[in-house]
């Protein structure tokens, strides 16, 4: 399948990462999915659709039922992506630390 959108859009939404914070813990079916959400199934479909085509979820026909997967492979591409930017911060946090250990009062 084609990817026509990133991946950081597909996370910008809300709903779809709480999509994928569920299909995390577990395979499940778009029904499932959806009876999570106050949301009508067209919408969660459409949230499914997208984080298909990211390929943040996978999906295997199981006889008549299909199961999402997440797929941890392409939330990795997230984290490296962001790895810089924390350690960014994570020297910037450092330094803030060691001047106020210079400060602190006796």
């Amino acid at each position: 399948m084609k990817t026509r959108r990133d991946i950081f859009q597909a996370i910008a939404d809300p709903t779809r990462r709480a999509i994928l914070s569920l299909v995390a813990l577990q395979a499940m079916t778009p029904g499932a999915i959806a009876d999570s959400f106050e949301s009508s199934r067209q919408t969660i479909s459409k949230h499914i659709q997208i984080l298909t085509e990211c390929q943040l979820l996978t999906q295997e026909q199981s006889g008549r039922e299909i199961h999402y997967h997440f797929n941890a492979n392409k939330m990795k591409e997230i984290a490296e992506w962001l790895l810089p930017f924390a350690q960014l911060w994570d020297d910037r946090f450092n330094k803030l630390e060691a001047v106020m250990k210079q400060h602190k009062p006796q």
